[in-house]
C-alpha cells in the first residue's frame, strides 16, 4: 500500500490513516495527548527503554492533521515551555578550589559518577556554567552527565547527548544511507561538553579520562537507555582550540562543519567552522550503524 507520509522512521499508509480516524471517532472526549498514548499502545510504538514514543506520535498526528488526512480535536491547553523559562544553573560556592598539581599516577583511584537525575546534577550544571567557555545548555534527547572524582574532589565533567541528525563529515565517514541514518542515529553519542576544572593541573589527565570514558560509554548507555552506542563524536572550535586531548586519545578528524547550524534556512555560514572528531566504539561500527544492531 502506498505511503502518504514518512515521519521519524515510521511510514504511514492510508490504512494507518483510516485506523487513526477510527481511533479519534471512538474517543471524541479524549485530548490529543491521550489519543497519542492510545495510538502508541495500538502500534506498539515504544522507545528502546519501553516507554511510549508519545511525543513523536503527537508530532506525527499533527503532520497528518495539517495535511488534511485526519481531524484532531481542538487544543485544550498550552502548558508553559520549561525550556523558554529555564533558570541558569546556580553558582557553585561550597567547593574546594585549592590547586591540584601532581602526576597522573599520584591521583589514585578515579571514580566516574553518572549524576543525571541525582542530587549531584546541580553541582555538575553549576560547574559547567561557571567554568566552561560555552556555559551550560540543556542536552537534548538521551543524555548522560558524569563527574569524575579523585579522593572526593571533582576533577572533570563529561556531558553526553543524542547526536545531531545531519552531519556531513560523520555521515560520509560511516558510509550509511539517509534511511539508515534516520533509523540508527540513536546509536551515536555526542559529547557537547568536556571540562577539566581550572584548578586541576595534571599532565595527560584529559586524554586519560577520555580513554576511560569511551571504554565504558556503550555499556553505560545500555544500562540507562537499553540500547548500546557504537560511535562517539564531538566538535572542536578550531580557532580557539587544537583538540589535543582528543587526538591524544585517538579520536579521528572527520572534517569541518558548514558553519550554518542545525536549523539554518539561508545556506550561508553564520558561525565559525568546527572540526568534527569521532571515535569508533566497536571494531565493526559501520556494519552496526548501517544495520542497526
Amino acid at each position: 500500500m502506498a505511503a502518504i507520509l514518512s515521519y521519524r522512521g515510521r511510514t504511514v499508509s492510508m490504512q494507518d490513516v483510516a485506523f487513526i480516524r477510527a481511533l479519534i471517532a471512538a474517543h471524541p472526549e479524549q485530548s490529543r495527548r491521550a489519543l497519542s498514548t492510545k495510538l502508541c499502545e495500538a502500534w506498539g510504538w515504544v522507545q528502546a527503554n519501553g516507554r511510549p514514543r508519545d511525543m513523536v506520535c503527537r508530532s506525527l498526528m499533527l503532520e497528518l492533521d495539517r495535511g488534511g488526512h485526519i481531524k484532531l480535536p481542538a487544543v485544550r491547553q498550552r502548558p508553559p515551555n520549561p525550556l523558554a523559562k529555564r533558570a541558569r544553573p546556580s553558582a557553585v560556592v561550597d567547593i574546594d578550589r585549592s590547586p591540584i598539581r601532581c602526576r597522573l599516577a599520584d591521583l589514585g583511584h578515579l571514580e566516574f559518577c553518572q549524576v543525571r537525575r541525582t542530587s549531584q546534577e546541580a553541582l555538575f550544571n553549576g560547574l559547567i556554567e561557571q567554568h566552561h567557555y560555552l556555559g551550560y545548555t540543556q542536552p537534548v534527547g538521551e543524555q548522560l552527565k558524569y563527574l569524575v572524582y579523585a579522593a572526593e574532589r571533582p576533577l572533570a565533567c563529561f556531558a553526553w547527548s543524542s547526536a545531531p541528525r545531519h552531519l556531513g563529515p560523520r555521515d560520509r565517514f560511516i558510509g550509511w544511507s539517509a534511511a539508515e541514518r534516520r533509523r540508527n542515529i540513536h546509536l551515536i553519542a555526542y559529547n557537547p561538553r568536556f571540562l577539566i576544572l581550572p584548578w586541576v593541573e595534571v599532565p595527560h589527565l584529559a586524554s586519560h579520562l577520555l580513554g576511560r570514558m569511551v571504554r565504558m560509554l556503550s555499556c553505560e548507555w545500555e544500562r540507562i537507555y537499553h540500547h548500546p552506542v557504537h560511535f562517539a563524536e564531538t566538535f572542536v572550535d578550531a580557532p580557539r582550540f587544537k583538540g589535543t586531548c582528543y587526538r591524544a586519545a585517538n579520536w579521528v578528524f572527520l572534517g569541518l562543519t558548514t558553519g550554518r547550524g542545525k536549523d539554518d534556512q539561508t545556506k550561508r555560514a553564520n558561525r565559525s567552522l568546527k572540526e568534527v572528531l569521532g571515535y569508533p566504539l566497536t571494531c565493526d561500527f559501520r556494519r552496526r550503524l548501517q544495520e542497526g544492531s
